[in-house]
């Protein structure tokens, strides 16, 4: 079932991804196949839509995967079978001043959704950091209990 406004589905949306913390991500290698892999995205929440964001290593495959086919797909799932799955396109952010915006942002949300990237990189002006910016053109929310009575997942598209 579509649903109008992201509004409809935010609280659902913010729940999950902020207590899942890691989805399973798609992306499409250059020979066409999907490869995915765990990560670990955060999210800018409002209710005309999200956005996300992933700290990755800038020379990475999933770099390289990304600039041949610059769309994934994100999965977050419980073993209660709640699930949120996000198609995405992507872009890296080389802008310094939104870089080291997220670089605090990541270290605001409390762990375990928000962590140190000093884990990874001594600091912002690391040359290989890099910030993947996810903003989705498609999101479905929905549980397997409300598909057992009968209640359809919900999307969300973006207004074109």
């Amino acid at each position: 079932m579509d649903v109008e406004s992201f509004a409809d589905i935010r609280k659902e949306f913010e729940d999950r991804v902020s207590s899942i913390v890691w989805a399973s991500v798609a992306t499409v290698d250059t020979k066409g196949r999907t490869r995915a892999r765990m990560l670990h995205p955060i999210w800018e929440v409002t209710d005309e839509g999200a956005v996300g964001w992933i700290a990755t290593g800038r020379q990475s495959l999933k770099a390289k995967h990304l600039e041949g086919n610059p769309h994934v797909s994100l999965t977050y799932w419980t073993p209660e079978h709640q699930q949120v799955m996000a198609d995405c396109k992507t872009e890296f952010i080389e802008d310094m001043a939104e870089k080291r915006r997220l670089w605090d942002l990541f270290g605001e949300y409390p762990e375990p959704y928000g962590y140190d990237l000093k884990t990874f990189w001594e600091s912002v002006d690391d040359p290989t950091y890099g910030l993947l910016k996810l903003e989705p053109w498609r999101v479905e929310v929905w549980s397997i209990q409300e598909v057992a009575t009968g209640k359809p997942p919900r999307v969300w598209r973006p207004a074109a």
